[in-house]
Order: structure tokens, then sequence, then C-alpha cells
């Protein structure tokens, strides 16, 4: 599923572009950021969300953006049913999210490689506080998984 290459940031990007899962919610818990969760619909369905997210799939946003898609992303795309999400819906969650609230965008995906992608995106679009969770969904599961063994 995740498809994009991360090496092509360097470590000094990489640091700009990321935060960590506990900062990310702790954040979020304070107020201060909104997680946003960029995976395909049917990838939630599948494997569940981290709750309180609001869910922006990255693949629709590019093809509104006029991105070009892979051809792994248009398949991953044709997977799963449209949203809703049109070009005015985009820009005005975003808006919503990042000016009038003055949050960070705190991007999630299923590891951590398409939230960086969509962080850089986003700060090229003039939202210079788009972040990217390190680890995505698949270290949340993981902080879970670990909460209950010790409970």
């Amino acid at each position: 599923m995740e498809s994009f290459d991360v090496s092509q940031f360097s470590p000094e990007e990489r640091a700009q572009l990321e935060i960590s899962l506990s900062s990310a919610l702790e954040l979020s818990r304070l107020k201060l950021g909104t997680l946003v969760d960029i995976r395909q619909g049917f990838e939630i369905q599948m494997k569940g969300a981290i709750p309180d997210t609001v869910h922006i799939p990255l693949f629709e946003v590019k093809k509104l953006l006029g991105d070009r898609l892979t051809e792994n992303e248009q398949e991953i795309l044709d997977t799963g049913k449209p949203s809703d999400i049109d070009i005015k819906g985009l820009l005005t969650t975003i808006n919503r999210l990042h000016h009038a609230h003055d949050h960070l965008l705190l991007l999630t995906c299923n590891s951590g490689r398409r939230s960086l992608y969509a962080a850089q995106l986003l700060r090229s679009l003039g939202y210079p506080k788009a972040l990217s969770v390190a680890g995505g969904f698949q270290a949340w599961k993981k902080l879970q998984q670990a909460q209950q063994q010790q409970q």
C-alpha cells in the first residue's frame, strides 16, 4: 500500500516534516493540533481508525489538485468507494483546521510514508504547520497493544 520513496527526503527534511506519535497525540489532546488520516476509506474500514481524526484521502486530494497519479496510486484509488470530497470541500476543511483554529495538521497514513509526502505537499500549498506523524497508524496500533498489555 505504501509506495512513496522516503529516501527522497534528507534527514534534515524529515526532521522538519515529522513529529512523534506521542507528541502528536498530546497536541491533539490539548486541541493545538488536529489528526488528519490521509488513508483511503477502505483502509480505514479494514484496519480501523485513530479516534478523533479527520479523514481526507490523499490520492483523491492529489487528483483534485491536478497531480498525476502513479499507476499504483490510481489502482488503490479505484479499489475504494469514492468519497464525496471536492476541491472546495477540501480547501474549506484544511483552511478551517489550519487557519481558523491555528492548528497543526498532524497527518497520519498507515506507516508514515504517504503522510511525509502529504506534509510536504501541504507546505508547498501554503500550510506551514503540516506535519507527518512518524509510524502512522501502525505505530498507534502498537501503542494501543502495549497499553492493553500493561493493564
